[in-house]
C-alpha cells in the first residue's frame, strides 16, 4: 500500500482513500464531493482527519494513511497504515456499543459516549491492518 498522493480518492469499489502521513506540512482538500456527501480531509505527519458534511468521522494520531474506508449504520471497515502505532477517534452514534475487530480479531466492546465519539489504538506493522467496528444489537 501507499500514501495517498492526492490527499483523498474515490475507490472503484465505492470506498475512498486518504491521508499521507509522510508530509511535514499540513494540507488539506475541502468539499470532496462522493455520491452527494463532501468530504474535508487534514493530514500530515501528526494527524490525519475526516469529515463528512461538517462531521468528524476519523481522526488518526499521529497521522495516518486510511485505505477503502466505508461507513454505513453498521459501523466501519477501513485498512491503516504509518510510522508508528496511531491512536483513532471515530464519531459514531452516542451511547451505542460496538466491537473492534483488527485483522478480524476481536480485541475488545466499547460504548460510546454522549458525543458518540470511541477511541481505540492501532498497532502498525509492515502489513497494513484491517479494523472494523461493528454495531452490537
Amino acid at each position: 500500500m501507499a500514501v495517498i498522493e492526492e490527499l483523498i480518492r474515490q475507490e472503484d469499489n465505492g470506498t475512498i482513500s486518504f491521508g499521507n502521513h509522510l508530509m511535514d506540512e499540513k494540507k488539506k482538500v475541502l468539499d470532496f464531493e462522493v455520491n452527494g456527501d463532501l468530504y474535508k480531509v487534514k493530514t500530515f505527519k501528526e494527524i490525519t482527519k475526516l469529515e463528512k458534511n461538517g462531521k468528524m468521522l476519523l481522526e488518526a494520531v499521529p497521522g495516518a494513511t486510511v485505505h477503502n474506508f466505508e461507513m454505513n449504520e453498521k459501523g466501519a471497515h477501513f485498512t491503516v497504515e504509518g510510522d508508528e502505532n496511531v491512536q483513532i477517534t471515530m464519531e459514531l452514534e452516542p451511547e451505542t456499543e460496538y466491537k473492534i475487530l483488527i485483522d478480524d480479531v476481536n480485541v475488545g466492546k466499547m460504548k460510546t459516549n454522549l458525543a458518540g465519539k470511541v477511541n481505540f489504538s492501532v498497532e502498525l506493522g509492515k502489513n497494513a491492518p484491517s479494523v472494523a467496528i461493528e454495531k452490537i444489537g
